[in-house]
C-alpha cells in the first residue's frame, strides 16, 4: 500500500484511534474497583468525622481497610426511609451513600423531569448515639455534599462534614477546609417545623463564609432541602 496515499492515512489513523480507545477502556475498567474502594472509604471517613469519631485529618491516616473496619465496629444500624419517615429497607454490610447516589436521590427529593424514582433517604445510627444523614446540592461551580449528625434527641446537631467538587480555594472551599466553619454546627438545633431548617447566613445561626456568598447559599439550600425530607423521621423519633 502506498504510504503516501489518503487511504493509508485514514486506515492508519483509524487503527491508532481504536488501539488507544481500547487501552483507555482497559485501564479505566482495571482501575474502577480501586476507585470505588477509595470513594467508599472517603465517604466513611466523612461520616465518621460528622459522627465525632475523630477529626478528618486523624481518620485520613487510616488505610481503606481500617476505615471500613472502624465503620463496621461503630455502626449500630443503617437503613433507608421514605418521605413519610418509614423504614423501607435495611442496609446490609458496608453500604454507604457517596456523591453519585446522593445526586440521584437529590433529583428524587426535588421531583421534576430528572426524577429517577421515589426518594431513598439513608439513615446511619452509630453506637455513640449519633444519627448521621447526608445532604447534597449545588455550589457556585459544581456539586456540594456532606453529612450531619444528630444527637439522640433528633434535633441537636452533633457534628458535620462537607465536601465539594470545584469550589474556589480559600473561599467556597472552606466548607471543607475550615474546621471552624464546621464546628459551628455542633450543639445547634434544627427547626424541622420551618422551611429554613438551619439558618446559614451572615450573622445567622451558622455564620456564612465571607466572600463565598453563592457557595454558602447553595449549602444552606441543600441542608434545608434534605433535612426537610427527613423531618417526619426525626419527628417520629421524638415521640
Amino acid at each position: 500500500m502506498n504510504t503516501n496515499s489518503n487511504l493509508y492515512t485514514v486506515i492508519y489513523t483509524t487503527l491508532i484511534v481504536v488501539v488507544v480507545a481500547a487501552l483507555l477502556a482497559f485501564v479505566s475498567q482495571s482501575l474502577k474497583s480501586r476507585q470505588d474502594a477509595n470513594e467508599k472509604a472517603e465517604t466513611i471517613s466523612q461520616m465518621l468525622t460528622a459522627a465525632q469519631y475523630g477529626s478528618k485529618a486523624e481518620l485520613d491516616k487510616l488505610s481503606n481497610t481500617q476505615k471500613l473496619d472502624k465503620y463496621a465496629e461503630e455502626i449500630e444500624k443503617a437503613f433507608v426511609i421514605d418521605l413519610e419517615g418509614n423504614i423501607v429497607k435495611e442496609l446490609e454490610g458496608i453500604e454507604v451513600y457517596g456523591p453519585k447516589p446522593l445526586k440521584r436521590q437529590n433529583y428524587n427529593i426535588k421531583g421534576g423531569a430528572n426524577k429517577t424514582g421515589e426518594p431513598e433517604l439513608p439513615v446511619f445510627i452509630f453506637k455513640n448515639g449519633r444519627t448521621v444523614v447526608p445532604i447534597y446540592g449545588a455550589g457556585l461551580w459544581g456539586p456540594i455534599w456532606g453529612y450531619i449528625s444528630f444527637e439522640a434527641d433528633g434535633m441537636t446537631m452533633g457534628g458535620a462534614y462537607f465536601d465539594h467538587e470545584s469550589e474556589t480555594a480559600g473561599l467556597g472551599a472552606k466548607i471543607k477546609d475550615d474546621p471552624s466553619f464546621r464546628a459551628q454546627f455542633v450543639g445547634k438545633t434544627a427547626n424541622f417545623a420551618d422551611a429554613n431548617v438551619i439558618d446559614l447566613s451572615k450573622g445567622g445561626q451558622i455564620d456564612a463564609i465571607s466572600g463565598a456568598t453563592m457557595t454558602s447559599k447553595g449549602l444552606d439550600a441543600a441542608i434545608d432541602t434534605w433535612l426537610a425530607a427527613y423531618a417526619k423521621y426525626f419527628s417520629k423519633e421524638e415521640e
